[in-house]
């Protein structure tokens, strides 16, 4: 069996420290993780410590012409996790001014499946760009893991008490059903 690329990309939302249960979960899949975080992830991440966990550097930016390797968008998936609301209404209309959101949006254009795990509050989920965001991100294809029987928003100031309940274990979930639904190569 060929190994499994998966690329999470980590946005600055409140569990993003906490990642790296979501490495060890997808590790104990079989899949080799890359990680990428977005600028504001940065801050809240333990790069160090999920390097020595993947084995590869946390990616934040561009690569430099001279380096080689695989694209993080040619990953077999990819999940976004957590996803903010900022990145994910950024996504949907094609902004692409980080290197995380460029990687998404190439892996997008690619057919790779993509899981998105938006921890947001009940206010911004209510707001029109982001219900059209993760409307046109369902319509390409992204499965985004919010609604009745997946992930709920938390109340505006209430995410502290979410944290510790983020479900790393839904990201890899719903991508099996995902993967289950593509044709085999």
């Amino acid at each position: 069996m060929s190994e499994r690329t998966l690329c999470i990309v980590i946005c600055g939302a409140g569990p993003a420290g906490r990642v790296g249960r979501l490495v060890d979960l997808a590790q104990g899949e079989g899949w080799v993780v890359r990680l990428v975080a977005t600028p504001a992830a940065t801050q809240l991440i333990n790069s160090d410590a999920l390097y020595a966990q993947c084995g590869t550097p946390v990616r934040s930016d561009y690569r430099a012409g001279n380096e080689t390797g695989p694209r993080s968008s040619a990953s077999d998936a990819i999940i976004v996790a957590p996803a903010t609301f900022n990145s994910i209404n950024k996504l949907a209309i094609g902004i692409n001014d980080t290197y995380a959101l460029n990687v998404v949006a190439e892996a997008i254009g690619r057919g790779r499946p993509v899981v998105v795990m938006p921890f947001v509050n009940t206010a911004l989920a209510a707001r029109k760009p982001f219900i059209s965001a993760v409307e046109s991100l369902r319509d390409e294809g992204v499965r985004v893991a919010l609604g009745p029987g997946e992930w709920m928003p938390h109340p505006p100031s209430e995410g502290g008490g979410s944290l510790e309940i983020f479900p790393w274990h839904l990201a890899l979930s719903v991508l099996s059903e995902m993967q289950g639904c593509l044709p085999s190569e």
